[in-house]
């Protein structure tokens, strides 16, 4: 299994939904924090309001997959309403096939976009799916999150060899 992502963007509204619907995607997974919005916006912002429309205009479901608490996860969305999972425990598997289920997508035709290669790329591939990893909107500088990022390196230098970027 390979912590390499299938796509790699600078922000998740590189990923049209003419995008999504060209690689057959009914449904898309996604991280919240880091991802959409940084951690200290506790509502999604009209630029992720507008994005998510688009995808259901263009047939696409989405649900949230979070390993944040219920609080952070309910609160943004409470005006979206979409299926959503908080201590999710990425990159565990059981919360992305409940999210699949409440989207009615399979493996298939879901992908999962987060902003971290081991929770969100490796959760991606344990359940089968294709990913689209972001680079953090603000990341935080705790020791943990220092040395995930240190290995992550590698991970994105094999993406951009095999995608020659």
């Amino acid at each position: 299994m390979t912590l390499v992502p299938e796509y790699y963007f600078k922000t998740f509204d590189e990923a049209t939904a003419d995008f999504l619907s060209s690689l057959g995607v009914k449904g898309i997974i996604l991280d919240i924090d880091n991802t959409l919005e940084p951690y200290e916006h506790p509502v999604p912002g009209e630029h992720v309001v507008a994005w998510l429309r688009s995808l259901k205009e263009a047939g696409i479901s989405a649900a949230f997959v979070s390993n944040n608490n219920r609080e952070r996860v309910e609160l943004f969305n409470k005006d979206l309403r979409l299926p959503a999972y908080f201590k999710a425990g990425k990159p565990f598997s059981k919360n992305i096939k409940r999210a699949m289920a409440d989207m009615g997508t399979t493996k298939e035709n879901t992908i999962l976009m987060g902003d971290q290669v081991f929770t969100d790329v490796l959760a991606a591939h344990m359940a089968g799916l294709r990913a689209i990893l972001l680079p953090p909107i603000n990341d935080k500088r705790d020791v943990i999150t220092k040395v995930k990022r240190y290995f992550e390196r590698p991970v994105l230098r094999k993406y951009e060899r095999r995608n020659n970027k």
